[in-house]
């Protein structure tokens, strides 16, 4: 874990505002000590179940034309979760903070390349392959372990090392459901935040794929044509059949996709552009609320094939000055949204025990 920056008791402690007869979870959680001498051998040994993980970096998005600004959510994510208080509802000390990914000199070297110039096009996708690599290598370290791990990114670029990474540790391919308005699952023309799980479906590490909540109006003919051939694989709804003509449920879709993935291992991967006003990458003003971005986290979280949870695309520096916390306390909400239904003990449950039921229909927002 060379490229690892560990995050310390120290650095809890800075971020977490202290007050008077309030437990914070930054309080509570765990760190890897100073000095210890395998990350690996303390994974393994520490009671923790979850293990959080950023990846600061927009390199991906630039890759794929996007805005750069998802290299600022760890830092407000990570500030909005050391704040939730720690109650009988949610524990910190569940919670690992690992750190974040050294992505400085990657960060430094694409700020000086243009993505309209095809050699520096090149240069951008082989410095995504570099943190593919380190980002499989520290998710797969974190699974063998035992432990779930949660990632904040970032670019949706990072799906690829988290679906490898977790493939590596299972020994086998993955599932995954994908919470989007776009596929990312465009042709392999060089690695960037668009072809994550196209890459990962090509090389094997990625077996079933469901996109839920496509945006019809940025989905290529030809990535939906190739969906069409693997069809047994790879499957999607879109949020206009389902939040404008109605032709489909939200609660029956839900039902539908964890029904394709839920019989084996499975990443839950989020983007928050997904989401209207949320500052990103490709911000929209049409999608799902946050309400239902929270019921479809908790009721994915509550399978335990439930093996890892990513958000990711959020971009703190792209909104409004005075409310730039709000994406740090938007995925704070993800994150113990999926420690209360994926924590065993509130109430394992088989695959076949979801209650799709409990959802009530709230308005398209």
């Amino acid at each position: 874990m060379e490229k690892l920056i560990p995050f310390s008791s120290i650095d809890l402690a800075r971020i977490t505002n202290h007050r008077s007869g309030e437990l914070k979870f930054g309080e509570k959680m765990a760190v890897v000590p100073k000095g210890t001498a395998s990350i690996e051998d303390f994974l393994t040994h520490s009671s923790v179940r979850y293990v959080l993980f950023g990846v600061p970096e927009d390199i991906g998005v630039r890759a794929n034309f996007g805005r750069p600004g998802a290299c600022s959510a760890w830092e407000s994510a990570i500030k909005s979760i050391a704040n939730i208080q720690f109650n009988k509802f949610c524990k910190g000390n569940e919670l690992l903070v690992l750190g974040q990914l050294d992505v400085a000199e990657e960060m430094t070297e694409a700020e000086s390349l243009n993505y309209h110039n095809i050699a520096d096009r090149k240069k951008f996708n082989d410095l995504v392959v570099k943190i593919d690599k380190e980002v499989a290598h520290i998710i797969s370290i974190i699974v063998k372990a035992g432990k779930i791990p949660i990632i904040i990114g970032g670019g949706h670029n990072n799906s690829y090392g988290n679906i490898k990474g977790t493939a590596l540790a299972k020994g086998k391919p993955v599932n995954a459901i994908n919470f989007d308005a776009h596929s990312d699952f465009r042709i392999l023309e060089g690695r960037h935040s668009g072809n994550g799980f196209s890459y990962a479906f090509e090389e094997g590490f990625l077996n079933k794929y469901f996109i839920f909540g496509l945006h019809e109006n940025y989905t290529s003919k030809k990535v939906l044509s190739k969906i069409k051939k693997i069809h047994a694989r790879v499957r999607y709804n879109t949020y206009d059949e389902i939040a404008i003509r109605k032709y489909k449920t939200f609660e029956t879709e839900l039902e539908t996709a964890h029904d394709f993935i839920k019989n084996e291992p499975y990443g839950i991967e989020i983007d928050l552009d997904a989401i209207p006003n949320i500052a990103s990458s490709a911000m929209t003003i049409s999608g799902f609320s946050v309400e239902q971005l929270r019921q479809f986290v908790h009721l994915f979280g509550k399978n335990q094939n439930a093996s890892y949870l990513h958000i990711c695309e959020g971009a703190p520096d792209l909104g409004e000055e005075k409310n730039n916390h709000l994406i740090g306390k938007l995925i704070g909400y993800l994150i113990t949204d999926f420690m209360k239904a994926n924590d065993p003990m509130i109430g394992i449950i088989s695959n076949m025990d979801v209650d799709f039921s409990e959802v009530k229909s709230t308005s398209i927002k």
